[in-house]
């Protein structure tokens, strides 16, 4: 189990890792939306299971869960900008987490929106990338808006 948890960080850490540099992410999308999950680790107070989205830091990974019920899917390409801004903030409002790189098992992490945005964000700077945002100055802007919000 152990073993399970450390290959799951370092799949995370990858997948952090990989969107940063390329400045994009993929999902899988079908006629009623996106490639949606159930958590393994996470419920509602209602003991319900928390949605999980999945998407993937490359397409090959991405392509490979096309099967079962996600065999109608086509892979679908979101810039890392629209990623933070839209999608992880959407997810946060809405109660839902994210999914990475789960394999064709639905293995993967689960991760907060929110965490998973300022983990992107120590990424970007650390290789130094910038990233233009719409709703947002910069990424200091974001960043600085996100750990209000979960600091209150």
């Amino acid at each position: 189990m152990l073993q399970d948890a450390i290959a799951l960080q370092n799949q995370h850490k990858k997948f952090i890792k990989k969107v940063s540099e390329s400045q994009v992410v993929y999902a899988l999308k079908g006629d009623k939306g996106y490639a949606v999950s159930y958590s393994n680790d996470m419920e509602h107070e209602d003991g319900s299971p928390v949605q999980v989205v999945c998407f993937w830091s490359e397409e090959t990974l991405a392509k490979s869960c096309i099967e079962n019920e996600w065999e109608e899917y086509v892979v679908d390409t979101i810039p890392l900008n629209d990623f933070l801004e839209n999608w992880c903030l959407g997810m946060n409002s809405d109660g839902i987490i994210v999914g990475t790189d789960f394999n064709n098992n639905l293995f993967g992490s689960e991760v907060e929106p929110l965490e998973l945005i300022l983990d992107i964000i120590e990424e970007l700077k650390r290789i130094e990338e910038p990233l233009e945002f719409v709703k947002f100055e910069n990424i200091e802007d974001l960043e600085t808006q996100i750990r209000e919000v979960l600091n209150s």
